[in-house]
């Protein structure tokens, strides 16, 4: 889905704009061109979930004021290509598809306060956007231990807001699921909405225009093995358009999709 007609909201809306809040970081999109790089970095290749996408920063584009994400059905050679290999990002010769993931790790991270994303996704089969978090200390903090968050997910007919941690065996959530076709499908998509995520050392409330997702209870998230709590750290942002979950058919017709963000605001309390 080629979104068309977007229309930029200028200025913080009232839900943000607060005194008990000061922005603290942002991107409006309001420059033509690629992301922001002082903002943004990119992931690259197939990444996770054996998702059938390569991510590259070409996607990934700036204009009228809105950061455009889009996912293509396009041939992308695997440079990393190794026949008979057991490693799905290395047997596969080439990808199908092709998309963008923007990160601000290694840019900018931070920790509690309210995040909000103003956005436009597509919410037709095979379409798997998402607006979300990871722990800083990925890497020596292995996922899930690192923390997930996530704002805004989409597929397979359902808005997600989930917490993910690490459990005693497996990976433990905090999941909530929302069918879109209750609030009307894709003419409820049709428009922007507002996610926003509310983080202090107690909770995590994340809502979208409002409407409350789900309420994550920070006192029973501490990792298994690990013995702390990823929730009380630094995390990064990551935007980007998979596609597929779990092997769920992505209809031709449905390509070229494309997320629209108008902007994605950081407040911390003054």
């Amino acid at each position: 889905m080629v979104f068309s007609q977007a229309t930029p909201s200028p200025g913080l809306p009232p839900a943000t704009n607060s005194t008990a809040y000061q922005l603290v970081w942002a991107d409006e999109f309001n420059t033509d061109g690629r992301p922001d790089p002082a903002k943004w970095d990119y992931e690259h290749g197939f990444v996770r979930n054996r998702e059938p996408q390569w991510y590259q920063p070409e996607n990934a584009s700036c204009k009228n004021g809105l950061l455009i994400i889009e996912a293509r059905r396009e041939k992308h050679k695997n440079p990393g290509y190794e026949a008979g290999s057991t490693d799905w990002r290395r047997n596969r010769e080439y990808a199908e598809y092709t998309s963008s993931c923007l990160i601000t790790k290694g840019k900018y991270d931070f920790r509690y306060g309210k995040v909000v994303m103003r956005a436009k996704i597509d919410v037709r089969k095979g379409m798997w956007p998402a607006f979300w978090m990871l722990g800083s200390n990925r890497g020596p903090m292995h996922w899930p231990a690192c923390g997930e968050v996530d704002i805004m997910e989409f597929y397979r007919g359902h808005l997600l807001a989930n917490a993910c941690w690490e459990g005693s065996k497996e990976p433990a959530w905090d999941m909530q699921q929302w069918p879109v076709d209750k609030w009307g499908g894709e003419t409820w998509a049709a428009a922007f909405h507002e996610w926003v995520l509310e983080w202090n050392e107690q909770q995590m409330v994340i809502s979208v225009d409002g409407l409350e997702l789900n309420t994550i209870d920070l006192t029973q998230t501490t990792n298994q093995k690990q013995g702390n709590n990823p929730f009380h750290e630094n995390f990064y942002l990551l935007l980007n358009v998979a596609l597929g979950q779990s092997g769920e058919e992505i209809p031709d017709s449905h390509l070229p999709s494309q997320m629209l963000v108008d902007y994605v605001r950081v407040f911390q309390k003054k």
